[in-house]
C-alpha cells in the first residue's frame, strides 16, 4: 500500500499545478544544488536502494522557507529512486513531500549532473543514502562543478553517505578539497549497525582519512556537523537539518 501511495503520487505530481512550499518568499539570489544518486543495487544483495528522503527533504525546506531557489540533480538525471526504507521511519516531512507536486517533479524529472553549470550556483550539497557509495565517487560532473563553485567562494556540503562525494574532488592546484579539512560522514560503527560493512564498496570514513581528511567522529546516529569554512558536513540523517541551516547562516553573513 505504502508503495502504491508513492507511485500515485509521483504520477499526479507532473499533472498537479506546482505550489511553492516557499510561496510568498521573496527569492534570494542565491542558487542551492542538492545531489541525489542514480543507484539502486544495493550491491550483490538483490535488495534497492537510493537517496535517503529525510536528507532531502529536510534541508530542502530549510532553504525554501528561507527563500532560497533550490533545484535538484542526480548522476544520470530523471527519476531519482528513493530508499523505500525511509518510509518505515516515522518523520516530520514524509507527508509534505507526498503533498508537494513541485518538489516532487524535481525528483522525478531532476537535473542530469553533466547538465548543470557551475556558476549558476552558489551552494552545492550532496544527499545521502546508500546509492551515493557507488555511483558519487569518481564522477567526473562532481568534480567539476564542485570544484567550481568552491573556487567561486560558494559552499561545497554533504550530509551521511552524500560524503562520498567528496573523496576525489580536486582544486585546480590539483589538491585534494578535503585535504587537512575536518570533516563528519557516516561511520563504520553506523555501517556496522545497518549490516552493510561487507556490502558497500567501501567505508566512508576510513576512505576520507585515507584521502587526507581530518575526520571528526560523533556519536551513533545523534547529530553531528562540521563547518570548516565553506565545507560543511553532517555525519548521519539527523544532521540534515542542521547542515543546512549551518549553510543559510553563512550565506547570509
Amino acid at each position: 500500500m505504502k508503495k502504491l501511495l508513492i507511485v500515485t503520487s509521483l504520477i499526479l505530481c507532473l499533472f498537479t499545478p506546482a505550489i511553492s512550499y516557499a510561496e510568498g518568499l521573496v527569492n534570494k539570489p542565491e542558487k542551492i544544488l542538492i545531489v541525489l544518486t542514480s543507484h539502486t543495487e544495493l550491491g550483490d544483495t538483490g535488495r534497492k536502494t537510493g537517496f535517503w528522503l529525510p536528507e532531502l527533504t529536510h534541508p530542502y525546506y530549510e532553504f525554501t522557507k528561507a527563500g532560497y531557489s533550490v533545484d535538484v540533480a542526480s548522476i544520470e538525471g530523471g527519476l531519482a529512486p528513493v530508499d523505500n526504507k525511509a518510509f518505515e521511519e516515522e518523520d516530520e516531512y514524509h507527508q509534505v513531500f507526498l503533498g508537494d507536486a513541485e518538489l516532487m517533479a524535481k525528483v522525478i524529472q531532476s537535473i542530469p549532473l553533466a547538465e548543470v553549470n557551475p556558476n549558476d550556483y552558489q551552494v552545492i550539497m550532496f544527499a545521502g543514502g546508500s546509492g551515493p557509495m557507488w555511483d558519487f565517487p569518481d564522477n567526473k560532473d562532481i568534480d567539476r562543478i564542485s570544484s567550481v563553485i568552491y573556487e567561486n567562494k560558494g559552499i561545497v556540503s554533504a550530509v551521511c553517505h552524500g560524503n562520498a562525494a567528496l573523496i576525489n574532488i580536486k582544486l585546480s592546484d590539483g589538491t585534494l578539497l578535503i585535504a587537512n579539512k575536518r570533516v563528519s560522514a557516516f561511520t563504520n560503527e553506523e555501517e556496522a549497525s545497518l549490516g552493510t560493512t561487507e556490502v558497500v564498496p567501501f567505508l566512508l570514513q576510513d576512505k576520507l582519512i585515507e584521502r587526507g581528511a581530518l575526520h571528526v567522529y560523533g556519536k551513533a546516529w545523534e547529530e553531528n556537523v562540521v563547518v570548516e569554512d565553506r565545507l560543511i558536513t553532517g555525519q548521519n540523517p539527523a544532521s540534515a537539518k542542521k547542515v543546512a541551516q549551518n549553510i543559510i547562516a553563512l550565506l547570509e553573513e
